[in-house]
């Protein structure tokens, strides 16, 4: 069941205390995620999959070194749009995602001045056999998947008699 959907059945209140919810693919996932971006542009089958990806919220990659080369690769890869309100197209495959990823490589700073080149020499270098539909789907998945912390699943785990309870007092009663 949708995490979002047990929150409402149970009554659950999002307040600063209670809760931080934290939306981002781990390390191992992100680094994965940056290595078929940059490893598989070339291959037809993987180029709408590649667009996908750079369409999401950056908020997506947990690792803060990750976020910065998955923000560059997003900003230096986007298409020239005219002032149009279209959606974004995105420059995958051929010279410019090539150039795009030797500049981050060779000086790295361009990405961020804080990252060294051991920070972004995985790129280029393929993800591996492991990395394919399935991965990608399971990857999408945990990009928007919410994790709570452990007063939130405590929240989640309460007596389903004094949440009904609850739910009584919120809306008035009517007599006939």
């Amino acid at each position: 069941m949708d995490v979002n959907y047990k929150r409402l059945l149970s009554g659950f209140t999002d307040t600063d205390e209670q809760t931080e919810i934290v939306m981002a693919l781990d390390a191992q996932q992100g680094k994965k995620m940056l290595q078929l971006v940059t490893s598989r542009y070339d291959d037809r089958h993987w180029r709408k999959k590649i667009e996908k990806t750079l369409s999401l919220p950056q908020s997506g990659v947990g690792d803060e070194t990750q976020r910065y080369i998955f923000r560059y690769l997003k900003h230096a890869l986007k298409a020239y749009k005219s002032r149009r309100a279209d959606a974004d197209s995105w420059i995958v495959g051929g010279f410019a995602t090539q150039e795009t990823i030797a500049r981050a490589k060779f000086t790295p700073s361009i990405v961020e001045p804080s990252l060294t080149s051991s920070d972004v020499d995985m790129l280029a270098t393929d993800p591996g056999p492991e990395v394919d539909e399935s991965w990608w789907d399971d990857m999408l998945v945990a990009w928007f998947e919410e994790r709570l912390d452990e007063t939130a699943s405590e929240e989640l785990n309460t007596d389903p008699e004094s949440v009904s309870h609850e739910s009584d007092n919120i809306l008035p009663r009517h007599s006939p």
